[in-house]
């Protein structure tokens, strides 16, 4: 099969998916099972696309042309084709999941939810493969809508309240700060293609660069960086399969990798390295790190704990992309996939906690280890990997961020990654304890054991992952090495 025909396939997949899923209404198995079949077709198709793909030659797939000189059109780079890889192979996994989870918590409308996860899964492919930044604007826009009713899905007060703060500063920064930087550099440069190297000629000034650059990396909402984080902490009104969408599959994702992919393709990772403001991007990307981390270590709240963890997070992913530096770029981009089967892993098993011992909080996790031994064995994987520690995957994107941070001597983010790694084992490391050698006062009545078999399965498969993700890096770290020019800075992966 071409390359161009694969590039045609992708998108089509989850639409096709939609269709299946409403036909299969009424049939719940059938549904779930054209959800989960639509996902494995998928990753085959991207992981075909990424064996066969030409990176001298891409193809590229014009959906449509609205300005003349200016279409909305697709082209596979190394970052958008890891970033799809990770979206297609966790799609499948959190269906399987979400089959025990809603059944289990008996949710309400759930051919609504499987429909939008397969929407959003769609929209994440073209931002994924988006040959400008038009068609990522575009579909960074419509996965804000899209994804809107999977944050109200419960439909209380409090879940439409969430939505509203999720939509308003979604769509508020795109629109007041993104696309404001869109129409800037189209009018500099005439192009919004994504080009190797940057757009930008060397005649633009400094202080222009500086300010553009500021306006992308703000307004791409969905990177969380401080002061525009709210709506995530907000969004975790909503069912545990949806923020496991939220901040492993799609949403933060396209966030950070719209980050990464300005850095490397619009600006240039040279060019990064020469803005003051990005000197100012990284000072604000480590306050963001250290203190969302230190939110995180006062929230009794499992889903919040780990909201405030995913913050500081992806700070992880920005603060590499303004480095200026290959390693940060490299890492960064290693860390969407990293951390997006160790944090899945995480909300699932936050998530089984709730619907088998109806527990939201950490401080009632007193020795349920005992009586949830793969749950809790799949958390303490994705806890240790989201600290950092060998043999997970957190570790490997570390290494290079860490490096990068290093070779650029910028001692800021070099003590945010201490301090954080830090504050990451002081929030996580007490849950494991207190999981398998806390003592279980659970009373007889309420007793219970494992969570559903498909979700069991599900955060099993992830919490591999996390493992394999360090055992077997070397695809990855090849293919994030395509982002630049010659090797990786001569920094070597662990």
């Amino acid at each position: 099969m071409s390359a161009e025909l694969l590039l045609a396939l992708i998108p089509l997949v989850p639409v096709l998916a939609v269709f299946g899923i409403i036909a299969a209404r009424a049939r719940p198995n059938l549904r779930e099972g054209v959800s989960i079949a639509a996902g494995v077709i998928l990753f085959l198709l991207v992981a075909a696309l990424a064996v066969t793909i030409d990176w001298a030659a891409p193809p590229t797939l014009v959906i449509a042309e609205p300005f003349p000189g200016l279409s909305l059109s697709l082209t596979p780079e190394p970052l958008g084709v890891l970033f799809a890889l990770v979206a297609s192979l966790l799609w499948p996994i959190t269906t399987l999941y979400a089959v025990g989870y809603m059944r289990a918590h008996h949710e309400q409308n759930q051919t609504r939810f499987y429909t939008a996860f397969a929407v959003s899964i769609c929209a994440a492919m073209c931002i994924a493969l988006a040959g400008n930044m038009l068609t990522l604007f575009v579909f960074y826009e419509v996965l804000s809508v899209v994804t809107y009713p999977l944050v109200t899905h419960a439909g209380t007060d409090k879940a439409k309240r969430a939505g509203r703060v999720y939509l308003g500063l979604l769509m508020g920064t795109s629109v007041g700060f993104l696309l404001l930087a869109m129409v800037w550099t189209w009018n500099i440069t005439g192009t919004l293609d994504f080009t190797p190297g940057g757009i930008f000629s060397d005649e633009v000034s400094g202080g222009v660069l500086g300010i553009l650059l500021l306006l992308y990396v703000f307004g791409t909402g969905k990177a969380a960086l401080m002061p525009f984080h709210r709506w995530l902490p907000a969004a975790m009104v909503a069912p545990t399969p949806v923020s496991a969408l939220l901040h492993a599959v799609a949403v933060v994702k396209a966030g950070v990798f719209t980050v990464l992919k300005v850095s490397v393709y619009i600006f240039g990772i040279d060019r990064i390295g020469q803005i003051a403001a990005a000197d100012w991007l990284v000072v604000i990307a480590a306050l963001t790190i250290v203190l969302a981390s230190a939110i995180a270590l006062r929230k009794d709240n499992f889903k919040a704990r780990l909201a405030y963890s995913t913050i500081s997070q992806l700070s992880y992913i920005t603060l590499g992309a303004m480095l200026g530096i290959a390693a940060g770029a490299i890492g960064g981009g290693l860390h969407i996939a990293m951390h997006a089967v160790g944090k899945i892993t995480l909300f699932f098993c936050a998530g089984a906690v709730l619907v088998t011992a109806h527990k939201s909080k950490i401080s009632e996790l007193n020795g349920i280890g005992r009586r949830m031994p793969w749950t809790m064995g799949a958390f303490a994987i994705g806890a240790l990997s989201m600290i950092g520690a060998p043999p997970f995957a957190g570790f490997i994107s570390k290494w290079y961020l860490f490096g990068g941070a290093l070779q650029t001597e910028q001692w800021i983010a070099v003590g945010a990654i201490v301090i954080s790694t830090l504050l990451n084992a002081a929030y996580f490391l007490p849950i494991i304890y207190l999981a398998w050698f806390g003592r279980d006062r659970t009373p007889a009545e309420q007793a219970h054991g494992e969570a559903p078999a498909a979700s069991v399965l599900a955060l099993t498969t992830t919490a591999i992952l996390a493992l394999a993700f360090f055992l077997f890096n070397g695809p990855f770290i090849e293919l994030e090495s395509q982002l630049v020019r010659g090797p990786a800075s001569g920094l070597q992966g662990p």
